[in-house]
């Protein structure tokens, strides 16, 4: 379809054929976290750095997307729940695809929780998004987690690879998911999941290195690109973290060459 064709090269660079995706969709679930309070300058940030995409919510697009500077890919999340529910897991779906298409989305995104009270109802919504998002040209990244009473470890590699290929079944265009720890688990995910994978950036990391660690033996094991948030945008200098990550990324680079970058 070349409607969705031509919004997926605006997602992925050309050269590498992956992608940095930088979510700032945390406000709704979390508050005006450090970062985001000034959705417009933290988009400047992360854009002077070579970010391919931001995400973020429909009623940001105003508040940040885009004023000046270069530009770049727009995914508008359509999945929504707070820390403080008494079920944070279970994700509703907030925005529709047509109103994704007239704030100017490149792309939408959906987040779905494996083994949460309410699955069922996120996995039909998943069916019915995918559908609108064919009919409309327009690709869908799926944010598959693994969370609920029995769920041990969500970053245990048979649930990852379970939650990457439920997304790659339902019809999602990308996945998104979480990294399993090393390079050797992770390349059997990729090898389940017949769509680009990237991988998520969890909690906020105190050790810079460990993030770069962490994308290059993702990217080592087939992953195609980051989706990484708070690593990001709460980093020291967020716009130096992203051209580390994206030198690795779309360049090959060492994470050693690439944290040489946060000390030019």
């Amino acid at each position: 379809m070349i409607g969705k064709k031509i919004r997926m090269e605006r997602l992925i660079n050309r050269q590498s054929g992956n992608t940095v995706i930088v979510p700032m969709d945390h406000g709704v679930t979390i508050g005006p976290v450090p970062g985001l309070e000034n959705m417009a300058e933290a988009i400047d940030r992360v854009v002077s750095g070579g970010a391919t995409a931001v995400l973020m919510h429909k009623g940001m697009v105003v508040h940040g997307h885009r004023g000046g500077g270069k530009d770049v890919g727009l995914i508008i999340h359509m999945s929504a729940s707070t820390a403080l529910s008494l079920k944070p897991n279970n994700k509703i779906q907030s925005c529709s695809v047509e109103e994704a298409l007239r704030l100017g989305a490149d792309a939408v995104s959906i987040h779905i929780n494996l083994g949460a009270e309410n699955e069922d109802l996120m996995l039909k919504k998943f069916g019915e998004i995918g559908n609108s998002c064919q009919e409309w040209g327009i690709p869908l990244i799926a944010m598959m987690y693994t969370r609920g009473p029995r769920i041990e470890n969500e970053y245990a590699p048979e649930v990852v690879a379970h939650a990457a290929r439920v997304g790659a079944e339902l019809g999602a265009d990308i996945v998104k998911c979480n990294y399993t720890g090393d390079p050797e688990s992770f390349s059997r995910v990729i090898e389940g999941c017949p769509v680009p994978v990237v991988i998520a950036g969890g909690e906020k990391m105190e050790d810079e290195i460990s993030i770069l660690q962490m994308v290059s033996e993702a990217h080592e094991a087939g992953g195609r690109g980051v989706s990484i948030g708070r690593n990001v945008f709460q980093a020291r200098k967020p716009d130096r973290m992203v051209r580390a990550i994206s030198s690795i990324v779309h360049e090959n680079r060492t994470p050693e060459e690439a944290e040489e970058i946060l000390h030019e």
